[in-house]
């Protein structure tokens, strides 16, 4: 499974790739909000962190956008700007039929804002290149969505299509854990999420131990 990272900041991005060597970005309009800089420069910003990698930035079109026709307009401009950048469209009618255009024109393209397995089925067939079904949000409002990736692998793999899992929203270390399991190809998670699945207090607990005996050891 593939380490993506969600966010906007640059300060966390660069972080993110000289130390854990993330395999990609995902971003959204709200992220780049909380940069606190403008919409054009942090694209730009993004796209010149990516360039010279084969690495896969997720960039959202205007979520305003009704009209197919509109959403593939903006999906061509986003996608010449960077040849990282997966164009991200939200889950509708006509976004699945932007899709469906933008895949024949062989740009890559994310579906976001998925929930169930039937909105999922929907992308892949008209050619998604991701899938993002989120996990945190469902969690949050009631929703079990322990089971949705693997429903969702289990759908891709019995007919064939190739589309990829990116599992987002993902908001603590055991829901890695599950979509890991499940069949996630990506997983993707802000900066604290993924420190975080970095240690646990058991590890804490032991390193203290083990180097209280280390400490104990004569050094002359």
């Amino acid at each position: 499974m593939e380490m993506y990272l969600d966010t906007a900041k640059t300060d966390e991005i660069k972080y993110a790739l000289e130390h854990w060597d993330i395999d990609g970005l995902t971003t959204n309009p709200r992220h780049i909000q909380a940069s606190g800089q403008p919409l054009d420069r942090v694209i730009d910003q993004i796209a010149e962190l990516f360039a010279g990698t084969d690495k896969p930035v997720s960039m959202e079109v205007n979520p305003r956008l009704t009209r197919a026709k509109e959403i593939v307009e903006s999906g061509r401009a986003l996608a010449k700007r960077s040849s990282n950048f997966v164009i991200k469209v939200g889950a509708s009618e006509a976004g699945f039929e932007a899709i469906r255009e933008l895949s024949k024109e062989g740009i890559p393209t994310n579906a976001t804002l998925l929930f169930h397995v039937a909105q999922a089925w929907h992308a892949a067939r008209c050619g998604a290149t991701y899938v993002s079904p989120f996990l945190g949000w469902k969690e949050s409002h009631g929703d079990s969505a322990e089971t949705l990736v693997g429903e969702i692998f289990t759908m891709l793999q019995i007919h064939g299509y190739p589309t990829r899992i990116i599992a987002a929203a993902v908001r603590n270390a055991r829901q890695i854990a599950i979509v890991a399991q499940d069949g996630a190809h990506c997983a993707t998670a802000g900066v604290d999420v993924w420190r975080e699945s970095f240690r646990s207090p058991y590890t804490d607990m032991g390193h203290e131990r083990f180097g209280a005996a280390w400490d104990s050891f004569d050094k002359s």
